[in-house]
């Protein structure tokens, strides 16, 4: 059904176990090494091995390909190349990702030839020995060189420029106005499971074991490209290592272990290298972002502006929607919000986690904090002097809005007021000490999403969904909400998910994957109780515990309701007028302390605080774990992620994780993340929201602004590398 009216009461409001922090339910299986991962799934006995070569050049053309020595080669079974790959659809056609189609090479880490082999060694061997010569072509690999050739991309899923007022108009008449540039750089997901597929064919139906986070989505991308039946391909996920956007994508392993079983008649075995993933899949996009603020001398804000330069291969037509959060975090009449998008001969610009707020409040939410600093205003106050009382871009009304609630509970449990307003003023023998923070905000989202429960005779309840679970705790949430519908334990609920022969579920992404499909359950759950009810011959006060259907004096056991068959139900949600009508976030604050050595510009964050407002908490510890791990991503935004560009052959140079450099335990020593209680009604049944992108969202802001404020080196050009700021302490 669509969610069209606000549900004042709900069947879960007593959250008798929803909410609670409950273990994750798929925790045992992973500890001990039962969780069944795409590379780990075996299918009979006769499984081969792919390996897929890479281009190594940039754009241009695969010439000239000897694979005669990698044929010869012992326990070889196939080489492709362009010249005799089986024929795909037309990779012009939507939906379809076709690969060793041509010699046409775009970028650099383009499949260009595939080795299958009795094993993976083999297959590795033979395809060191393939011989390629390359024609290279002019490629466009330097984006801030390009910066001044962008073009309006088409409007999808997100609008390329938005406006209010008339920001030209009012802006140069401020008494107060900000005008700053901030760089980020190209970002890899860096998840800890590769991109890896098992093929099988049963006459003429595929079944693809691989590591997707939107089983549907990718049932429909190979069906498209391979030509047949979406029914004919089965996509099963059962578990994820990880994704942060880079597995909403189908690549060369899916598609190349899918035509190399079928002509082999026999499974087949794809995985990529980690170095393979940084160039063959999907990154986040670099931007130059402006912003521009004037306001008044109360720090009322009159004006604003974020114009943004994204990059993408060219035909690709997503861009990172880098100003998604200016549209509605601050009021403001006159405004104004573009996107232009370079073209570049570099791998594919795609979603990677809190695409859009995750680097757009990088820039955003330092430029606050340096209008703060021209006020003499407090940080915090000045935020939430700018608090709208509706979205100021579109005049609908917040759905649910904490973001002042955030931001005052964050800086007292923080010890904000201790903070020296002047940079440079507090020091440890050489360390710098500062403190900073940032606003947060992810736009919420509901998807259409199925799902299909059956009570067994046994009285088990079994939930099936296409929904994955990518290390979020799908599980177990989608185990608390039918626990608590049908009065059960969670040790009574079987959830089955990431198989497409399910019902479809939403997949996980953009922050909606567990209001989507936990709403679906909701009213599967909803649905089976009404049918128990009349079974039992009990109206609407029934109510449902320890297994029993009750009302009044009576009670009835649910497995003797349901017979020797079982009984089953489906429930279904989809976006509704409520969408529409509301603007949906998840609100937050976060505050960071850190220390800047004095003699060599290093930084360390020594604690982090967020505050966070986002609807019902389904699982406090689930929700906690994926707000710590956004702040995380945050912190390696602003201090250590550089997807570097070699540019004179367009590929990128630290694809792994030795030279990538994400943070690790030692880079974090003390985070912690708060829920503030919170429903919202207007976004779905379960009046909750997405947390795990909200986590990332302002996140890196605040160790940015903490940076200055412990040495008064402001840097606008991300990550925060200790060369600039030794060139900032030295006076450069």
């Amino acid at each position: 059904m669509e969610y069209d009216t606000p549900i004042a009461q709900t069947l879960i409001d007593q959250e008798r176990l929803v909410g609670k922090p409950l273990d994750r339910v798929d925790g045992p299986l992973k500890v001990h090494g039962k969780a069944t991962y795409a590379y780990e799934h075996h299918v009979g006995d006769r499984t081969a091995y792919g390996f897929i070569v890479t281009a190594g050049s940039g754009k241009g053309k695969a010439a000239f390909i000897e694979t005669a020595s990698a044929e010869a080669m012992p326990g070889v079974l196939l080489v492709w190349t362009w010249k005799n790959a089986p024929k795909q659809a037309d990779p012009t056609m939507p939906n379809t990702v076709p690969q060793l189609h041509s010699m046409d090479v775009m970028h650099n880490g383009e499949a260009v030839a595939l080795v299958v082999a009795e094993s993976f060694e083999q297959a590795r061997a033979a395809a060191l020995a393939i011989a390629i010569q390359y024609e290279t072509a002019d490629g466009a690999y330097n984006f801030s060189a390009l910066k001044g050739t962008g073009i309006v991309p088409p409007e999808g899923m997100f609008k390329p420029e938005t406006q209010a007022g008339d920001f030209e108009a009012h802006f140069p008449t401020a008494p107060v106005q900000l005008d700053v540039t901030y760089t980020t750089p190209n970002q890899s997901h860096a998840m800890m499971e590769p991109q890896a597929t098992l093929a099988v064919w049963e006459d003429d139906r595929l079944t693809v074991y691989t590591a997707t986070q939107m089983a549907n989505w990718t049932q429909n991308t190979i069906a498209a490209t391979l030509q047949i039946a979406p029914e004919n391909v089965r996509v099963v996920a059962h578990y994820i290592g990880g994704g942060f956007g880079s597995k909403l994508h189908v690549f060369g392993d899916a598609i190349l272990a899918a035509l190399a079983a079928q002509a082999l008649r026999r499974p087949v075995k794809i995985e990529l290298t980690r170095s393979q993933i940084f160039n063959h899949t999907t990154h986040r996009s670099p931007t130059i972002q402006r912003v521009r603020l004037g306001a008044r001398k109360d720090g009322k804000l009159l004006a604003i502006a974020h114009e943004n330069v994204v990059a993408n291969l060219p035909g690709h037509h997503f861009f990172e929607p880098v100003a998604l959060a200016t549209t509605f975090l601050y009021g403001g009449a006159h405004r104004r919000t573009t996107h232009h998008m370079v073209e570049l001969d570099l791998p594919e610009s795609a979603s990677m986690r809190a695409p859009g707020e995750a680097v757009g409040m990088l820039a955003l939410e330092c430029a606050m904090d340096e209008l703060a600093e021209k006020l003499g205003t407090d940080p915090v106050e000045l935020r939430i002097i700018n608090e709208p009382a509706q979205n100021p871009e579109d005049d609908t009304p917040f759905s649910a809005r904490k973001l002042a609630e955030c931001l005052r509970h964050g800086a007292a449990l923080f010890g904000w007021e201790k903070r020296n307003k002047k940079p440079g003023q507090r020091r440890e023998g050489r360390l710098l000490i500062g403190h900073g923070m940032a606003a947060a905000a992810r736009g919420n989202l509901l998807m259409p999403a199925k799902s299909e429960i059956m009570l067994t005779p046994e009285g088990r309840l079994v939930v099936k969904s296409s929904m994955t679970d990518i290390g979020t705790g799908t599980y177990t949430i989608l185990t608390q909400i039918a626990a608590e519908m049908l009065g059960l334990n969670p040790e009574q609920i079987d959830i089955q998910l990431g198989d497409t022969d399910f019902p479809a579920g939403p997949g996980s992404g953009g922050s909606w994957g567990a209001a989507s499909s936990g709403s679906s359950v909701y009213y599967a759950c909803e649905a089976l109780r009404q049918k128990l009810a009349a079974l039992a011959g009990m109206g609407a006060d029934a109510r449902f515990e320890e297994g029993l259907i009750r009302s009044g004096n009576r009670s009835k056991s649910l497995a003797d309701l349901v017979g020797a068959s079982g009984l089953s139900a489906t429930g279904e949600i989809k976006p509704g007028k409520t969408e529409k009508a509301y603007t949906q976030a998840g609100y937050g604050a976060h505050f960071c302390e850190v220390a800047v050595d004095a003699d060599t510009g290093e930084t360390r964050v020594r604690r982090m605080l967020g505050v966070f407002a986002a609807g019902r908490i389904l699982n406090a510890k689930t929700a906690r774990s994926q707000a710590i791990g956004g702040m995380v991503f945050g912190i390696g935004a602003a201090l250590t992620e550089d997807l570097v560009v070699d540019t004179r052959y367009g590929y990128f140079v630290n694809h792994d994780l030795a030279e990538y450099h994400v943070p690790v335990h030692a880079d974090v020593p003390d985070i912690d993340a708060v829920y503030l209680p919170e429903l919202d009604d207007k976004a779905n049944p379960l009046k909750a929201k997405g947390v795990g992108e909200l986590g990332i969202s302002g996140a890196g802001a605040a160790v940015a602004n903490a940076v200055y404020n412990a040495c008064g080196v402001r840097i606008r050009d991300y990550p925060l590398t200790l060369d600039k700021i030794m060139a900032g302490l030295d006076g450069g």
